[in-house]
């Protein structure tokens, strides 16, 4: 009867509030419109659309940065980009002095180790944390939290031969040819989860997918090279990377369901940044990876809380990247480091209902740095040094360089084709007055120093680009 009685016990664990396991999928450079669910016919997803059906998709999220760097500094410290100085990869000062007008801020590269990541709190609440991919933010991911780190480095791109073999990671080697990364973190993931199957458990599958270098397996392109393309979406070799990452996806929710781990799990699917405008459309999103307008920032984002998610519900609220940090450990119970701050909010009411509305008056990035143009479109830069807010379904962008102020309806106008910033004074005031605050509150630095190289004749954007410097 004891035995019995122990196994009936073990079952009902999920229901008796056993802390939850949490699997988080972060996607590099993966589009708005990138998955099947999402809307693309020539991208193939099958897990991630299943995943879909079966936990909550979020129509609204967005990522706190608009490129890989900051945005994954802002998701593992919880704290907006002005609080930690990650504002964007590499050096601020990027492209040609001769064409920037300000001095911009300087960039902070790695998260330092005073903020206390999300791992750390994770590690501090008894679970077993494990980070497996991309990390981007320092050389070694084990001393902010990490009891695991399985190809995790400084570095925000793969290494060596790119994403076939031979390569060599932090504990992730493999010397012969024939090996594809995607695959392989995806097998390490499983084995992480098969070892812990009997502990708490935070993984962060941080995939270098679908990030360049544009490499694919052989066979799978192969596949999309013979599949009619879509009017947005045609590129074979991305095509396959996207497979593979949905196949990756697929092992490891596969892990958890033979392990019986599934109903006491919470399964987080979310990208760091819009797709690469070079090698994907973000259609009907205006811009791409490196912009503040909603194709550099808007992101695919499904949560499964088996037990609390609806599953197929669909949330419209507004959401960003620092919300994860409170959501995560307010979904499992553990404790918020003390004393510490906390940008974002608690998704938790909205897991539980779809429909709730947040007491948050709007959500904020702020990039006072440069990015220089990939492609004819963008001209010299993909973004000047700005800022945005969102305000319901309202969306202001404040460029540094001439102070200018767009003002767009997100709702009524997902491109923001058109700028009411001229018909709507009351509501570009209404916008910026909040963005001021926020400013002052996270004392968020903004570039006036004159650069004395500027020039602003090779500054000018040529005819052929008039009218489409930021698009």
């Amino acid at each position: 009867m004891r035995i019995a009685f122990l196994s009936i016990l073990l079952s009902l664990l999920p229901v008796l509030g056993a802390k939850p396991n949490v699997v988080f999928f972060f996607i590099d450079d993966m589009g708005w419109t990138d998955l099947g669910y999402m809307g693309s016919k020539y991208y193939e997803s099958p897990h991630i659309d299943q995943l879909s059906k079966e936990g909550m998709v979020f129509m609204n999220a967005y990522a706190a940065a608009p490129n890989c760097a900051p945005s994954r500094a802002c998701l593992m410290s919880g704290q907006y980009s002005p609080r930690h100085g990650v504002y964007t990869v590499s050096n601020s000062d990027r492209g040609s002095s001769k064409h920037r007008k300000l001095i911009p801020i300087k960039n902070t590269i790695h998260l330092a180790e005073k903020f206390i990541t999300i791992g750390e709190a994770f590690k501090a609440g008894g679970y077993v944390t494990a980070t497996m991919g991309k990390w981007h933010l320092g050389d070694d991911p084990t001393t902010q939290g990490f009891d695991v780190n399985v190809a995790g480095k400084s570095w925000g791109s793969p290494s060596g031969g790119g994403y076939h073999s031979p390569y060599k990671y932090p504990n992730l080697e493999q010397k012969e040819k024939g090996e594809y990364l995607t695959d392989r973190l995806g097998k390490e993931a499983c084995k992480f989860i098969e070892k812990n199957k009997d502990n708490s458990f935070f993984l962060y599958l941080s995939h270098y997918a679908v990030h360049t270098p544009i490499q694919a397996r052989p066979e799978l392109k192969k596949k999309y090279e013979v599949k009619k393309a879509s009017k947005n979406h045609k590129n074979a070799s991305y095509a396959a990377m996207i497979e593979s990452t949905d196949d990756s996806v697929g092992a490891v929710l596969g892990k958890l369901k033979n392990l019986g781990l599934c109903e006491n799990t919470i399964i987080v699917f979310f990208s760091d940044n819009g797709g690469h405008g070079g090698v994907t459309s973000n259609a009907p999103l205006r811009g791409s990876k490196g912009m503040l307008y909603e194709g550099g920032i808007r992101e695919p984002m499904i949560i499964k809380w088996p037990g609390v998610t609806k599953p197929g519900s669909i949330c419209q609220e507004n959401v960003i990247g620092v919300d994860f940090y409170p959501t995560l450990l307010k979904a499992t119970g553990t404790p918020a480091p003390k004393d510490y701050i906390l940008d974002g909010v608690s998704l938790v009411p909205l897991l539980k209902d779809a429909r709730t509305k947040l007491r948050r008056k709007a959500i904020h990035w702020h990039f006072p740095a440069y990015l220089q143009g990939y492609t004819a479109r963008h001209g010299h830069f993909r973004t000047t040094p700005g800022a945005a807010t969102r305000m319901g379904d309202w969306k202001l962008i404040e460029f540094f360089e001439d102070n200018t102020l767009e003002l767009y309806n997100t709702s009524e106008d997902i491109s923001e084709t058109k700028d009411l910033a001229k018909e709507m004074p009351t509501k570009v005031k209404e916008l910026h007055k909040a963005m001021l605050a926020w400013r002052k509150k996270v004392k968020a630095p903004v570039p006036t120093k004159l650069n004395p190289e500027y020039d602003p004749k090779a500054a000018k954007i040529s005819p052929k680009n008039k009218g489409k410097k930021r698009s």
